[in-house]
């Protein structure tokens, strides 16, 4: 009797298991809607004069397929070639902290450090 008792408790026990999510699922659920955090028009402009004024040369653009990945809201695809702009353009913006710039391809985005999420895409700055 101890036996069935047992294995219908464990029974029971996985069921809950598997029909329920798991807690960090649900945090992550519950947390409500994202930060919405984007570049300024005038840091927007900044970038897009500095870019204009010192000219990269070894920039070149992704392929339409990669280049759809780079959304708003999305993480960055694993193993996308990007880069840190030049220490100039660094020093000379002001970001929220835990964002950073990076360039990939010709766009520069602006992404959550500790997340690799998009939050913004300045499209074909890089020449």
């Amino acid at each position: 009797m101890r036996r069935i008792l047992r294995s219908a408790a464990a029974g029971l026990a996985v069921a809950a298991l598997v029909s329920s999510p798991s807690s960090l699922e649900a945090q992550s659920r519950g947390k409500g809607a994202a930060v919405e955090v984007t570049l300024s028009s005038s840091v927007q402009t900044e970038i897009r004069d500095f870019y204009a004024a010192h000219p990269s040369g070894d920039a070149y653009p992704l392929p339409p397929g990669i280049r759809r990945h780079l959304q708003r809201g999305k993480a960055l695809p694993p193993g996308i070639a990007k880069k840190r702009p030049p220490a100039q353009l660094q020093s000379a913006i002001s970001l929220q902290e835990g964002y950073e710039i990076i360039e990939v391809g010709l766009d520069v985005l602006l992404v959550d450090v500790a997340t690799s999420i998009v939050h913004d895409v300045l499209s074909n700055v890089v020449r």
